[in-house]
């Protein structure tokens, strides 16, 4: 399963705390491949792990002052993952 995200507002000057908690919430998951970067992030893995990441991504996101968190989740086939 894939997971990508990006969270608002964007700060061109430093990165906001939103985006903070985003990354270190993908980062610290169980996951199989993560990529941060400052227009958008990818994180591959197992769909439970996925799942539970996704969770705790908005959650988190939104306590540290995200007002829109943009997300599409793939399932991913056998030559995909």
């Amino acid at each position: 399963m894939r997971v990508e995200f990006t969270t608002e507002p964007f700060d061109l000057d430093e990165v906001p705390p939103h985006a903070v908690t985003a990354r270190e919430t993908v980062q610290a998951a169980p996951l199989d491949a993560v990529d941060v970067g400052p227009f958008g992030n990818t994180a591959e893995g197992g769909a439970e792990a996925v799942l539970e990441t996704v969770d705790r991504l908005l959650r988190g996101s939104l306590e540290a002052g995200a007002t829109r968190i943009s997300l599409q989740v793939s399932v991913l086939g056998e030559a995909e993952a």
